[in-house]
Order: C-alpha cells, then sequence, then structure tokens
C-alpha cells in the first residue's frame, strides 16, 4: 500500500493536491441505510475550511462537498461512497519561485528523495488541505457513531504558545468549543490566544500548540490485542496529521510522576450496576481495549513552517539561498485542526466498532 488508505473495515484513501483540480475520498465499509446528506458533512468542512477568520489563511474556498456514488435517497448503500470538493481558489504560479528550493520545515527535500519528483504547488500531497478528505469522511463516521451508540467526540485548543487553559475537559461541550475563533473553551484564556496570534501575525512568524482530544460514551470493548490497540491506532491516526508532533494518551508524560497506588483506576459498580473505574488516569482504556470511562489524548501542533521572514536554505543544485516565503497561510493552525482531531478519532472508533462486531457475531 502507498499510505494513502486508513482503517481496515471502514477504509477510507483520499486523493488530491492543494493546488490541483480537487480533493477527495473514498470511503469502503459503511453499513447501509444510514441516512446522510451533503449538509452533515458540509457543517464539519465549514469548520475546517480556511478563510473562516481573521487568524486563519485566507486562501477563499467554501469547499463545498458533491456525494459522488455510494448514497441513494439520501441513505447509504453500503457500497463505496465518493465525496468529492473541487479546489476553487488554487494559485499554483504562486509558487513558481519556489520549484528549486527546499523550504526548511517542509516536505519539499523528503518527497523528492523518495520520489524523485514532487508536485511544488504549496507542497501537493504533503499540504494540509488533503486534510479536508479525513474530515468529510469523519462526518459520516461521527454521524453514525452518535446515532448508534451517542458517542461524543470533543476535541478543542488547550494551548497556544505558553497559554494554557486548565479547564476540566469533562465539562466542556461543544458549544464551549465553537463560541470563539480559537476554539478554546475558556473565554478568557481563548481572549489571550487570539491576541498573541495577532500578534505573532503581525510579526509574520507562526506558533504551535496542543489539542485536547475527548472521546465520551465509547462502550467497553473496543480494540484490538497486541499491534492494534484502539490507543496505537488513535496515536497512528494523530500524528498522521499534519504538523503534529506529539501524541500522549491518559496521564500520559505526567503519569511517571505517580506510584502505582496512585495510578491504578480502582473498579466499583454504580447504582445501575455498570462496572466504573473511581478515576481514569489510563484515559478510557486498559491493554489497549476501550474500558467505557471517557477517553482523552493530547496532541501537540507545532508551529507552521510558512512565515514571512527570511530564512536560510539551499536550491537543487546544493547552492545557499536566501528567501522570504509569500502566500496565504495561517499565523496557527490549531483552530483549523480541531475538526480534524475529532474526524480521524472519529475513524479509527468507527473502524474498531466495527472490527469488534464482526468478531462477536
Amino acid at each position: 500500500m502507498a499510505g494513502n488508505s486508513f482503517g481496515q473495515l471502514f477504509r477510507v484513501t483520499t486523493f488530491g493536491e492543494s493546488h490541483g483540480e480537487c480533493i477527495g475520498v473514498v470511503i469502503d465499509g459503511c453499513p447501509p441505510r444510514l441516512e446522510i446528506s451533503e449538509s452533515d458533512i458540509q457543517k464539519e468542512l465549514d469548520r475546517r475550511r480556511p478563510g473562516q477568520s481573521k487568524i486563519t489563511s485566507s486562501r477563499k474556498e467554501e469547499d463545498i462537498v458533491h456525494i459522488m456514488s455510494g448514497v441513494m435517497g439520501g441513505k447509504t448503500l453500503g457500497t463505496p461512497i465518493m465525496l468529492l470538493v473541487f479546489n476553487k481558489d488554487a494559485r499554483a504560479k504562486d509558487y513558481l519561485n519556489l520549484k528549486n528550493l527546499y523550504r526548511p520545515g517542509h516536505a519539499d527535500y523528503t518527497y523528492e528523495a523518495k520520489y524523485g519528483i514532487r508536485d511544488s504547488s504549496g507542497g501537493g500531497r504533503a499540504s494540509a488541505r488533503e486534510t479536508l478528505a479525513r474530515v468529510a469522511a469523519g462526518a459520516i463516521a461521527k454521524k453514525y457513531l452518535k446515532e448508534k451508540l451517542g458517542i461524543e467526540f470533543i476535541s478543542f485548543v488547550e494551548q497556544v504558545g505558553d497559554i494554557k487553559t486548565d479547564m476540566d475537559f469533562n465539562l466542556v461541550t461543544v458549544k464551549d468549543v465553537e463560541s470563539n475563533i480559537v476554539r478554546c473553551p475558556d473565554q478568557k484564556i481563548a481572549e489571550k490566544m487570539i491576541r498573541l496570534i495577532e500578534k505573532v501575525k503581525e510579526e509574520g512568524d507562526s506558533l504551535g500548540g496542543v489539542i485536547r482530544g475527548v472521546i465520551k460514551n465509547v462502550p467497553a470493548g473496543l480494540g484490538e490485542p497486541v499491534f492494534d490497540k484502539l490507543p496505537a491506532d488513535l496515536a497512528k491516526a494523530m500524528m498522521s496529521i499534519n504538523a503534529v508532533k506529539g501524541f500522549e494518551i491518559g496521564s500520559g508524560f505526567a503519569g511517571i510522576k505517580l506510584r502505582g497506588s496512585q495510578n491504578n483506576d480502582e473498579f466499583y459498580t454504580d447504582e445501575k450496576g455498570k462496572i466504573k473505574t473511581k478515576t481514569n488516569h489510563t484515559g478510557g482504556v486498559l491493554g489497549g481495549i476501550s474500558n467505557g470511562e471517557t477517553i482523552y489524548f493530547r496532541v501537540a501542533v507545532k508551529s507552521v513552517s510558512t512565515i514571512r521572514k527570511r530564512q536560510q536554505t539551499i536550491n537543487k543544485n546544493g547552492e545557499a539561498v536566501t528567501f522570504e516565503a509569500s502566500g496565504r497561510h495561517d499565523p496557527c493552525v490549531l483552530p483549523r485542526v480541531v475538526p480534524i482531531v475529532d474526524a480521524m478519532a472519529a475513524l479509527v472508533v468507527m473502524d474498531h466498532y466495527l472490527r469488534t462486531k464482526a468478531q462477536n457475531l
């Protein structure tokens, strides 16, 4: 496989480049008879698209989705679903002066090292524009899991630069996340984040941060032993997102400060006879399998590589070059990564739900 597909029973394959004709995805394995419409998918794409606020890229793409197959009369058929979005504001010519350069922080050199050729127009397949296909597919998975199991995905911006919220993620709602342009549910902290992003934007620079992923109402029993553990697949999903440099689940690295007597989550039975844990240091998984508690994790996102500052690099001939990037880029991509994290989490949970069902007929 060439690395363009993800999942086993709920399998997605994305295609298209940043400044090509279109971006799209083929979804194979979606159960039949799920009610789905283009508007259901569009809501998620609107959360990811560029140009949605003063702190995001000014590229003007409406990202209108078209369902090309697999749906009839508003219901899935069980056959492959193809979703397509045409690029409307592509400007390949803006990158002509960079085609012979290896931009710092970008995949120019590595793609050329692998393939011997690369799309120099905005990064091609390495561009974050590819992620709209994931969000489109994730919208279908989210809808199925919400209706079938009541599962909710509530990711949000927890930190930008050195500004961080300590808000309890268990109390955060989707409405809280969507209440401001930076997608941080803590309003006072969000204002500070926005001011910092605006300052960095004026300086022609960029910055990164952390996204908190939260998945509620996941049933116990999802995940495979050894190599396909649920957190292992979540880690792979998150690390496949552009600019992501770190992943931790549950207490994560902070857990090393806890002794076993502190870190172990003790079991009890609640008033309804349901098995629960008194704490949730594991992040909702044990042995790589969901235990019924809320799954939570953190995703570290680096600063955007394209900045309006003079940088040193080399060209294809190995000659030293000084250049300054131009174009339409996010000073901080965190707000737009939130729906991508939700989507990738949904793809993982959907795939594991179907795999568990298949094993327990």
